[in-house]
């Protein structure tokens, strides 16, 4: 009993330390064990003060999936775009206590990978491969829950409109809003039974 007592005592102790070293200023210690604080405060325990002081989106995005496999007589069928952003639109617009992920979980997905990405769709860290990964398997779960059966790939568009900023008397003013929405289109990706 008084190992197992101080396993989680312990266990505790360097959880709060690798925790209180990642959200701490920089220092020596956060910079000479950084590989093995990120190793474990991500992706599980990661910290940040949106919480506190959130950091409301400047932009409307509209994400949508697609998905392609090879039929019986070896042609290429690709379905039709579905949008999964207006799908947690509407679970959240008339519900009054709406879940955390049907609000954040495809937004904070797309975010985390634009922040890892920036205009690249290619992987540079084992971090920017786990949220393509966490990416891809948001959309085909939500596609085969829709739709169903199994496809071979999948792909995303993301259309993001600038939000215009309000006008002297608070009324939103289309002139900050451009005519040309920002289009990106995400190369295929390999749809595995896995999941990885």
């Amino acid at each position: 009993m008084r190992t197992v007592v101080f396993l989680c005592l312990a266990t505790v102790l360097a959880h709060a330390a690798l925790v209180f070293l990642h959200v701490a200023p920089s220092n020596a210690v956060s910079q000479r064990y950084a590989r093995q604080i990120n190793a474990w405060v991500y992706p599980l325990f990661e910290q940040n003060w949106r919480l506190f002081a959130p950091d409301p989106d400047s932009v409307n995005r509209q994400i949508s999936a697609r998905t392609a496999r090879t039929a019986a007589d070896g042609s290429i069928q690709v379905s039709k775009w579905f949008d999964l952003t207006a799908v947690d639109n509407a679970a959240v617009e008339h519900t009054p206590f709406p879940s955390h992920t049907a609000q954040n979980e495809l937004r904070r997905a797309w975010t985390s990978y634009l922040e890892l990405h920036g205009g690249s769709d290619e992987s540079r860290s084992e971090r920017a491969v786990m949220m393509q990964k966490y990416l891809r398997n948001i959309a085909v779960a939500r596609m085969s829950d829709r739709f169903g059966g199994r496809s071979a790939f999948i792909q995303l568009r993301v259309v993001t409109v600038p939000i215009a900023a309000p006008g002297t008397d608070g009324a939103r003013t289309a002139q900050g809003t451009p005519k040309n929405p920002e289009t990106r289109l995400l190369p295929w990706w390999k749809v595995t039974p896995d999941g990885n």
